[in-house]
């Protein structure tokens, strides 16, 4: 499922190319046929993200909320183009450019207040800016009640929006931090530490269009971009390898229904 830097960096180069433009809609597949008429040859204002969620503004107060789960896809095209597949959910279009969803989990139709509901729902989303309230402050009082791992804990998006099991391991492997810690003894520093750490990754996984959380400086690198596939990463599916930092063993274990990976020296 993609993380939160893949939502906000969708969010941003869509709105390079849709925003501020009226629209062309339809939905080839048939099943968002009612939402996509809406908002036929109506303008487009504003393209926005918040954790793993889009909304989809149009002048006409009509918000289209855009989840992509597990198998959703985007392909955003310059016209001329194929024909779109018999798969795709909703095709939205101009003059110049096109854009192509299919298999989402949530492609609706909503009001701004649904839409404020579901942000509402979500705890702090660290590409978000002006929040009103402290995000670690915030992620204390989530957590302090909850006995749950801090590994689980994590990919509640009631507790931070957009961390998905890539970041969990590594956000965790920065700050040292087991992740069986039960999420309510994890301290004030620990949770600044972490959503300082859930900020800068996620910002740079946003700006590159991919994860990676190695200091390149540790591998002999000069920059990001010089790091190799299979050296981008702490930890995160590297179970049986040594730690890049101490050499340990790299572990693996079921938290939630999903694996989360660390290192049992770097985070003690």
């Amino acid at each position: 499922m993609p993380e939160g830097h893949t939502i906000h960096r969708a969010a941003r180069l869509q709105n390079k190319r849709f925003a501020g433009t009226t629209v062309n809609s339809d939905s080839p597949q048939g099943r968002f046929s009612t939402g996509a008429a809406r908002v036929d040859g109506v303008r487009l204002d504003r393209i926005t993200a918040n954790g793993k969620h889009l909304f989809y503004n149009f002048e006409s107060a009509d918000v289209v909320h855009v989840h992509l789960g597990l198998f959703g896809k985007f392909k955003v095209r310059t016209l001329p183009t194929p024909d779109p597949s018999p798969n795709c959910r909703w095709l939205l279009w101009t003059e110049t450019d096109e854009l192509h969803l299919a298999g989402p989990t949530v492609c609706e139709l909503i009001t701004p207040e649904e839409a404020d509901r579901i942000r509402a729902r979500l705890g702090p989303d660290p590409l978000a800016s002006g929040h009103r309230i402290d995000p670690v402050e915030r992620l204390g009082h989530k957590l302090c009640r909850r006995a749950i791992p801090i590994g689980a804990a994590l990919l509640d998006q009631k507790v931070i929006a957009g961390i998905g099991n890539v970041y969990r391991s590594e956000l965790l492997y920065l700050i040292g931090l087991d992740p069986f810690t039960p999420a309510r003894d994890v301290g004030e520093a620990s949770l600044s530490a972490l959503w300082s750490e859930a900020v800068r990754l996620l910002r740079l996984g946003e700006r590159s269009g991919r994860i990676v959380t190695v200091d390149p400086a540790e591998l002999g690198r000069r920059r990001r971009r010089d790091l190799e596939r299979l050296e981008r990463l702490y930890c995160y599916k590297r179970q049986g390898q040594d730690c890049r930092r101490c050499g340990d063993v790299i572990r693996s274990a079921d938290i939630d229904g999903r694996n989360v990976w660390w290192c049992p020296t770097e985070q003690r």
